[in-house]
């Protein structure tokens, strides 16, 4: 035992002291000399506690520290408090010891770290309330939510340790939030990491066989590469520029993206591997020598023009600044080559921290992460009072992909994709936004509800005789136009309400009936209405008029009686619809394996054979959805406690439906092979078919009756054997 002690501790300090080397260069004495004493202070605030792994606990904030210093590449304050983000939350040490033993602003950054961690698992929507904490702790110190990252990509590095329903739900959360959050602040690198991780412990098989076909194309990967980099190298040397050129497979998440999206299998997939220029170039000459290198690319290999994108002249809203191509290399192979500088490479891959380091070196071109920030700053002075919503919110808002639009007088403005006519307006002025009449959108005019491109330009026309209608809910899907349309609506809403309290005082004085809390309240279980505000809106509108209110006195002795009739009726209804259900029950639940009342998920139409898992709906019981399904990650993320395990048995004499989507070469009698294969050669029923040719290519769907996923994979697997067929999948019905 005393030699697993020595070595342990021979061990701790070997990871101090490469800590100490992974710190950048602008590191003090002072810097050091805080470190050794949160080293120090770490090392013995968890003594004798050891992780699942049965690894010295000192481990994991040693290893988050790396992170923050090699990987990030944050200051030496960082540093410290990734080694003690522990300590509150874990040990007897406060705040205030923390502020007392550093200094206030160490003391700043482990509150923010402690208030992520604080929220109880009972709690619903717990992960999506973390999530906000977090995001609050971007207006004291965007570090916090750097550290955080750092200390899930470590968790998820050993999560092989912890139950599997746990991997499960950890590495759903970080699909569905770390990940795409690390990517918007430009950590490219833990970005895909994370990615990798998650898909390993959602969708582990999928996540072996893509590492496994990797793994064997590695040899004949590497050759292509060589081969096809060679004649590159000794031209861009002949031209005086200095550069490393890397070859890099594509992530296991990506190629996997890539093969539900359209469809294909793994060797269909043309883009497996990526390569990277990265030119040691003065800020100065950073533009021309990329568009340099491009030219010398493109005299050797055919570029295709529908992928060319320039992200140096436009950075992404989180800085980050390429050339990507793709072009036909040796072989009729499609090849995304990468050309940026030295500054651009460290900014892809360490964000925040080498966008910073550079904005303090110029001030022409620092990216739009400041804006970002600001707009996350807007968005939590007035978020969405249910954290989930507000969740999606985020995401659709700040992670999502990105369009570029101009104004008439040609500034660039930043929008999330599928944004509207009418969030360009909010995004110009919030009053510009309320008063929008129309648009014109490349000189013409169109309704609100367009959906802008990149590249378009936007003129406003307003009117100050309009004003925000709730239909405009339906044309936006930027957080700042949604809160204003809604702020607005809202105020026009209380000062009906008002009105409406007033005529409801007066018209019960008349019938000379009471007015008082318990009378409203009844008055708003009558007319089935949430709130007394919904109750005093509807009169001032005029909906709830005399003689409703007379009915009410007439039926107040009646109406409970009468209400509570019609919702045990309709649960009635209900129930025997699940019993219906139960007689093809072909699924257990639980750890105790449970038969139990359920439906299955329209959203994705689970059939026997698939992964699925049960979740508990408020309303409608337990729904089934398979492990694939487009909202398994947010449902896994945000309410984990109420997902159940489940699994089928043997299957039933029930059949299901599936559609395939088919694609191919459109030539006579083809349809009708496809259909006798399926009907005649399969003895499968068709219940319908939707074809359509256009230019020689037919696509278009069939829906076939089918007991399980075995049957399914048959089918799949002879139509793509027909000749002419292109490509043959399941299609799932959109939400």
């Amino acid at each position: 035992m005393k030699e697993i002690i020595n070595n342990e501790n021979t061990q701790i300090l070997r990871k101090y002291r490469s800590l100490l080397r992974s710190c950048n260069s602008d590191i003090t004495k002072d810097d050091k000399k805080l470190i050794r004493k949160a080293f120090n202070l770490a090392v013995e605030a968890h003594k004798n506690v050891r992780r699942k792994s049965g690894e010295p606990y000192i481990f994991h904030p040693l290893a988050v520290a790396q992170i923050v210093a090699k990987e990030i590449g944050l200051d030496g304050t960082s540093v410290v408090c990734a080694l003690i983000h522990d300590l509150v939350e874990d040990t007897n040490y406060s705040l205030k010891d923390i502020g007392k033993i550093f200094n206030p602003k160490i003391q700043k950054i482990i509150d923010g770290l402690t208030k992520i961690s604080e929220f109880s698992e009972q709690t619903n929507s717990s992960q999506a309330e973390n999530f906000r904490k977090m995001l609050l702790t971007l207006s004291d110190d965007i570090r916090v939510i750097l550290i955080k990252l750092a200390d899930r990509l470590h968790n998820m590095r050993t999560l092989d340790y912890m139950p599997e329903n746990k991997q499960k739900k950890i590495g759903s959360e970080t699909l569905y939030i770390y990940a795409p959050l690390a990517h918007r602040l430009g950590l490219y690198s833990i970005k895909s990491e994370l990615e990798d991780l998650g898909l390993k412990h959602t969708n582990p098989e999928e996540y072996k066989n893509i590492a496994r076909e990797l793994n064997d194309t590695k040899k004949s990967r590497i050759s292509y590469i060589q081969k096809f980099t060679k004649p590159l190298k000794d031209t861009l040397k002949k031209h005086n520029l200095k550069f490393s050129i890397k070859g890099r497979p594509k992530s296991i998440f990506s190629i996997r993206t890539k093969m539900e999206s359209q469809g294909i299998s793994f060797e269909e997939v043309f883009d497996k591997f990526a390569i990277r220029i990265v030119i040691d170039s003065d800020f100065v000459s950073e533009k021309s020598d990329c568009w340099k290198t491009y030219s010398i690319i493109t005299d050797y290999y055919k570029p295709n023009p529908d992928r060319l994108r320039d992200w140096i002249s436009n950075p992404k809203a989180n800085g980050y600044e390429s050339l990507h191509t793709t072009v036909m290399g040796p072989g009729g192979q499609w090849v995304e080559i990468q050309i940026r500088t030295k500054r651009m490479d460290e900014i892809a891959e360490k964000g925040f921290a080498a966008h910073w380091k550079y904005k303090q070196d110029n001030k022409t071109r620092e990216g739009h992460l400041e804006d970002w920030i600001n707009q996350v700053r807007e968005l939590l002075e007035n978020p969405e009072p249910n954290a989930v919503d507000f969740l999606e919110e985020f995401r659709l808002n700040f992670l999502s992909q990105e369009i570029f639009v101009f104004t008439p007088k040609g500034d660039l403005k930043t929008l999330p994709k599928g944004a509207s006519a009418l969030d360009f307006a909010f995004e110009i002025h919030s009053q510009i936004g309320a008063t929008c009449l129309g648009c014109k959108v490349n000189g013409k005019i169109t309704p609100l509800s367009h959906k802008l491109k990149s590249g378009d330009q936007v003129e406003v026309i307003t009117s100050n005789k309009q004003k925000p209608k709730k239909s405009w809910l339906n044309y936006v899907i930027t957080a700042k136009a949604k809160n204003k349309i809604k702020s607005s609506i809202k105020e026009e809403k209380k000062v009906i309400a008002d009105e409406g309290k007033e005529i409801l005082f007066r018209k019960l004085k008349q019938i000379k009936f009471t007015f008082n809390e318990s009378t409203i309240k009844e008055l708003s279980n009558f007319f089935k209405l949430n709130t007394t505000f919904d109750l005093f809106y509807e009169v001032g509108i005029g909906n709830i008029n005399n003689s409703m209110i007379k009915d009410f006195i007439k039926n107040r002795n009646s109406w409970y009686r009468f209400f509570r009739n019609k919702i045990y009726s309709r649960s009635n209804n209900k129930i025997d619809k699940n019993k219906e259900l139960v007689k093809y029950d072909t699924l257990l639940f639980g750890t105790n394996e449970e038969s139990l009342d359920f439906t299955y998920s329209k959203c994705c139409n689970p059939i026997p054979g698939d992964e699925v898992f049960g979740f508990t709906t408020i309303r409608e019981g337990i729904k089934v959805h398979r492990q694939d399904c487009p909202n398994a990650l947010r449902l896994q993320s945000n309410f984990a406690y109420r997902i159940i395990k489940t699994k089928w048995i043997d299957s039933s004499s029930k059949k299901y439906t599936a559609i395939l989507k088919v694609k191919g070469i459109d030539q006579v009698g083809l349809i009708n092979r496809i259909t006798e294969l399926i009907s005649n050669t399969l003895k499968i029923n068709i219940e319908s078919l939707n074809i359509s040719s256009s230019d020689g290519i037919f696509e278009g769907t069939i829906t076939v009756i089918i007991k399980n996923k075995n049957i399914l994979r048959e089918i799949i697997n002879k139509i793509k054997s027909l000749d002419g067929i292109a490509s043959v999948s399941r299609k799932f019905k959109s939400n």
